[in-house]
């Protein structure tokens, strides 16, 4: 079973996205759900050590590669994918990926002739920078969290600036992990992506396309499926339920990439554990893809003139 960390911080007061008091909210290991978006703050908010301790130097080793070569050839596949829908979307004008990792999407945007630039804790590159959204001028054709915005601090008040930072007409892409999804009510407290403390905020879909429409945005797509990591939620459910302190997400990171240590053993039995439950992980994942209550959820939105 995966146990929830240890960190310290403050008292969450206030949510993360919508801004409510949490007084009334629902406490729950690491979290306090917003009574009145139902989406979650992580609780207690967490101070930068235990960030710097959370993050470590194995989630972004200094290779750059968090996978095997299957693996990263599959990040830089499904990159490509979205920078041409970023591309064919947004207007002429440069491009920000916040929470821009290694640069894969801006590489793949700058193979399409698109300016791009983004932010990131601990940069390795000139092209991204060390800043929040706060600290970056504009304006922006196209700004893009990609499996980030989970990571800010106060991500309400960050999509509120994004809307700033665009020009008119200008996009913003989302793609987070659903609260409101099956394999979150399924796996609860060791759920794949609640990742706490790193996960700062813990979005409903219905929560993210209302507060989007709250900054401005017209919400021209919600989909279930183009933000990825599904069918990996489901099977690292499953796998981190059976005995032996299997972990399949870990597993499948190379070894200077793991937050924790795997024996030879445990690896080769979450992986073997993985390959013979992926028939149950993608019966699942095609149903609540359906259900349109997916692990993962993507929104695209434009901001009115």
């Amino acid at each position: 079973m995966t146990s929830i960390p240890d960190w310290t911080g403050t008292k969450a007061t206030t949510c993360s996205w919508c801004g409510t008091d949490l007084a009334t909210g629902q406490e729950r290991p690491g979290r306090t759900e917003c009574p009145e978006c139902g989406s979650a703050t992580t609780d207690p908010v967490p101070d930068p050590a235990s960030l710097d301790r959370a993050y470590g130097d194995w989630y972004w080793p200094s290779s750059g590669n968090r996978f095997g070569r299957f693996g990263d050839f599959m990040l830089r596949r499904s990159r490509a994918s979205a920078a041409k829908r970023i591309s064919e979307l947004a207007p002429p004008g440069s491009i920000l990926d916040v929470g821009a990792g290694e640069g894969t999407l801006i590489d793949a945007l700058g193979a399409r002739g698109r300016e791009a630039s983004g932010l990131e804790r601990l940069p390795s590159r000139d092209d991204i920078v060390d800043k929040t959204i706060f600290e970056v001028e504009g304006p922006y054709a196209a700004i893009v969290f990609w499996h980030s915005l989970e990571h800010v601090p106060d991500a309400g008040q960050v999509v509120a600036e994004a809307a700033r930072k665009l020009i008119p007409g200008g996009f913003i892409f989302i793609a987070v992990p659903d609260l409101a999804s099956r394999q979150a009510r399924k796996f609860g407290d060791r759920w794949l992506h609640l990742d706490l403390p790193r996960h700062l905020v813990h979005l409903r879909s219905d929560a993210l396309v209302a507060g989007l429409e709250r900054c401005g945005f017209r919400v021209t797509e919600v989909s279930p499926v183009r933000g990825g990591q599904i069918v990996i939620g489901w099977l690292d459910g499953f796998v981190s339920g059976l005995p032996g302190g299997l972990n399949l997400y870990q597993a499948l990171r190379r070894k200077s990439a793991r937050r924790i240590r795997l024996s030879p053993s445990q690896r080769i039995g979450s992986i073997a554990a993985g390959v013979l439950l992926f028939p149950l992980a993608l019966v699942c994942a095609a149903a609540e893809v359906r259900s349109g209550r997916s692990g993962t959820v993507y929104v695209e939105g434009q901001l009115r003139d």
